[in-house]
């Protein structure tokens, strides 16, 4: 099996190096890191005809989902006309990628989706939206430091996979020139302004013990801060992942990650099958009755078997179930703990907190990933990409999903989405819209610090994932 890059675990030494902390210490700017983790499967012409049984490895096998699994088991509503039309989702990215739109088509035909009304790259930091070819081309063997090659694996995940949650929501690349805090409230800025009532995403950011009031860069919180008051103002929805390492990012202290921390943002975290099929144990699902089996997150039928290069091929059935992602063997976990800078909002009162705690959870295993395809190495390949850089933009489109509800009863898109969600947890619809997760822990193997799942809001896990067709009744209601 090719080495999985947990890419947050590496997100320490590059901010250490950037950013030193201690007293008096002054930073300028701050650099965002993507928040995935990936491994790459093989060219686009080897997808697997056995899924979810992934990839064979001297382990065993590795699970993993297309757009058609995720949905499945998320309950996305099964008519074509409730697809996001007349809405408009921003991926803000840093860096972006030259084969993006390419990367798109490609996965759109691989996977039997249809092209988005449109799909604009925003140049953000331009006052106005630019033609593709005038766009900095970037380069991915230059700049380490900020992670260029990342970025551009996490732009193709976004873009892909808001899309395929919205098919007919239009989709807006928003691309940062650098992954500097100013760069991107720069962008992101831009893009409020041009596109009002919008759903924006970001699947990265940055842990708050680096942006403490002793590191100089407070200006640049705020300058975000100011952004999303913003983009609400406008009717617009803000969502951001939560981390890949853990309740305390490998710092011993427990901390948020910002922006997810921000009042205004929604913060996503991770979840993984329950029962977690860790590689080496899944089994291809008998032919015989009964048929549906569990692959974790998804269930489905066969006959199904690794390597199958005719149909029949695994269908999917529906949810198997989730725990908290935690995956030791790959030294990921996902983020969850009270924030460091901010207190507790008045739609977390009465839940316990002494912070500002993370809302909702949607899958980020590894071993559990989504397939992507990118085209940075001159010919499409594919990745199976896990992290919780994978729950932001597939939020955003379900949220594109009830903002098309709204519409169609003559209300404007739903905005500040938090306090409709946490009305719906204290109502009696929340067993109804969300599956409650209960099991398992935010702990980063190697760390002492850790919150657990338990029933009801939890920090590791927020309010649960999503029960699409049925929440999107109740947020188009409110």
């Amino acid at each position: 099996m090719k080495k999985i890059l947990t890419i947050t675990a590496l997100v320490v030494t590059t901010l250490m190096l950037s950013a030193p902390l201690g007293v008096g210490a002054v930073v300028s700017d701050f650099y965002y890191q993507p928040s995935l983790s990936y491994t790459q499967l093989g060219p686009l012409t080897t997808l697997p005809q056995g899924l979810p049984l992934c990839k064979s490895t001297s382990l065993g096998s590795i699970v993993c989902y297309t757009p058609k699994f995720i949905k499945k088991a998320y309950e996305f509503p099964s008519t074509t006309t409730l697809d996001g039309t007349g809405q408009t989702i921003v991926i803000v990215d840093a860096f972006g990628s030259p084969t993006i739109a390419s990367d798109l088509a490609l996965f759109d035909s691989a996977f039997g989706i249809s092209a988005p009304p449109s799909f604009t790259i925003f140049c953000g930091n331009s006052p106005t939206p630019l033609d593709p070819s005038t766009c900095p081309v970037v380069n991915i063997n230059v700049n380490p430091k900020h992670g260029v090659f990342s970025w551009t694996i996490e732009t193709s995940l976004d873009v892909e996979y808001a899309h395929a949650m919205a098919p007919g929501a239009n989709i807006v690349l928003d691309v940062a020139s650098t992954s500097s805090g100013n760069a991107i409230n720069d962008a992101e800025a831009a893009a409020i302004a041009a596109y009002p009532g919008a759903i924006f995403s970001q699947s990265f950011g940055i842990p708050e013990i680096f942006l403490t009031k002793n590191t100089g860069n407070g200006g640049q919180v705020s300058q975000a801060q100011a952004n999303y008051v913003n983009g609400i103002a406008n009717g617009d929805t803000f969502f951001a992942s939560a981390g890949d390492t853990g309740a305390d990012f490998g710092f011993g202290v427990a901390m948020n990650n910002f922006p997810a921390s921000d009042l205004h943002n929604t913060g996503v975290t991770g979840t993984q099958g329950l029962p977690y099929n860790a590689t080496g144990t899944l089994q291809p699902c008998p032919t015989s009755t009964p048929f549906s089996c569990t692959s974790g997150l998804s269930s489905y039928h066969g006959p199904c078997v690794l390597g199958r290069t005719t149909p029949p091929n695994c269908i999917p059935d529906g949810y198997g179930g989730e725990q908290v992602w935690n995956e030791a063997s790959f030294g990921a976990a996902t983020g969850g703990a009270p924030s460091l800078l901010f207190g507790v909002p008045p739609y977390q009162a009465g839940l316990g907190l002494s912070a500002r705690g993370p809302d909702v959870a949607y899958d980020a295993a590894i071993d559990g990933g989504v397939l992507v395809v990118y085209g940075g190495f001159g010919s499409p390949v594919l990745f199976i990409v896990g992290g919780t850089s994978a729950g932001s933009p597939q939020w955003a489109g379900i949220t594109a999903l009830a903002n098309q509800a709204r519409a169609m009863v003559s209300k404007g898109p739903i905005g500040d989405l938090n306090p409709t969600l946490y009305a719906i947890y204290h109502s009696a619809r929340y067993a109804t819209d969300f599956h409650d997760i209960t099991v398992g822990n935010d702990q980063l193997v190697g760390s002492s610090v850790g919150f657990s799942a338990g029933a009801g809001y939890d920090l590791a896990s927020g309010i649960g994932s999503p029960i699409v067709d049925q929440l999107i009744v109740d947020i188009a209601a409110a």
